[in-house]
């Protein structure tokens, strides 16, 4: 069984990264696993933060190391919160407290197109020359206000393109076969078993 450690504490995402690679003998660990202490994310794009986390995450466990850095563009807002997604709401974020100053951002504004992009970095080792880099994105808008108990993050929010539920109204598989992340994934699963890196 190979081992890869994810380079991320979300167990929403761990989720999602072991079902997509239970086909391919991987045993996907996150790095709390390891006692992987948070790196800065220093970096000004999605590029930069995954090859960060991913590098950080290969360098102290040993182990090859996938990580994603993801997050929401909205375009009223000129891409914000982008890179920030995640500590949108300050230096205690929550999930919450991230898309109620979302929607607050965006009171009387009635253009809400928005896309979830993902970004995912596969590193055979801390030093590696090539990483394997695929990115997708998830097409929809936000609503007006957070409905559904499936998924994280902003998914209560968001309405994906062809949709009248929100991200966190579909089902696990629903939103793995479409979501920005279901669809990195799979690229990414492709370029590595193209390279050989998968059994």
């Amino acid at each position: 069984m190979k081992q890869i450690v994810l380079a991320s504490g979300n167990k929403g995402k761990l989720k999602e990264f072991a079902e997509m690679l239970q086909d391919f003998k991987v045993e996907v660990l996150p790095q709390s696993q390891f006692d992987v202490p948070e790196v800065a994310e220093t970096g000004t794009t999605f590029v930069e933060n995954a090859i960060i986390k991913a590098r950080h995450a290969a360098e102290i466990t040993g182990l090859p190391a996938i990580a994603d850095d993801s997050g929401l563009e909205v375009d009223a807002l000129d891409g914000a919160p982008g890179i920030y997604s995640a500590r949108y709401s300050g230096d205690n974020a929550t999930e919450v407290g991230n898309y109620q100053k979302l929607l607050t951002n965006l009171e009387g504004v009635e253009q809400r197109s928005a896309r979830f992009q993902c970004v995912l970095v596969y590193m055979r080792h801390a030093k590696d020359p090539t990483p394997v880099i695929c990115q997708a994105s998830w097409e929809g808008r936000i609503g007006f206000e957070p409905v559904g108990e499936q998924g994280h993050g902003y998914d209560p929010v968001f309405i994906p393109e062809n949709e009248t539920r929100s991200a966190a109204q579909l089902s696990a598989d629903e939103k793995n076969a479409v979501s920005h992340r279901g669809k990195a994934l799979e690229l990414l699963v492709k370029a590595m078993s193209e390279k050989g890196q998968l059994a």
